[in-house]
């Protein structure tokens, strides 16, 4: 069975954000176009960021799938751990705060930046 790798951002039980990798089955198509199921989306969104963008810590206001077009993405979780997608990588966002919880900059969410000398150009696309 051939599997498409997918990186998750997610809000952990202590409340903070992370990272881990899933799978998602590639069980239709042709050996030639292999393809997953169809899954349901909620629209999308461009954003263009300029060279220097940097965020403050925040959670992802719903579940959504961030592809990079162009240019570099770093994302930046509690306790310095990071990584930076480039164009044509991505990931799906959802480190939604918990329900019920005020945030806190200090346990919650991420940052984003731009990285690199080019604009940094993404896609969201809504789950």
């Amino acid at each position: 069975m051939t599997l498409f790798a997918k990186t998750v951002l997610f809000t952990d039980t202590d409340g903070r954000a992370r990272f881990k990798e899933e799978t998602i089955p590639l069980l239709h198509g042709t050996p030639q176009t292999l393809l997953s199921d169809v899954f349901a989306s909620g629209g999308y969104q461009l954003r263009r960021s300029p060279v220097g963008f940097r965020s403050s810590f925040h959670c992802t206001g719903a579940p959504q799938w961030v592809f990079i077009l162009g240019g570099q993405m770093e994302i930046g979780l509690q306790g310095g751990v990071s990584r930076v997608f480039g164009p044509g990588e991505h990931f799906f966002s959802a480190d939604v705060l918990p329900e019920g919880v005020a945030f806190d900059a200090a346990v919650h969410g991420h940052w984003s930046r731009q990285v690199g000398s080019d604009p940094l150009v993404t896609l969201f696309l809504r789950a």
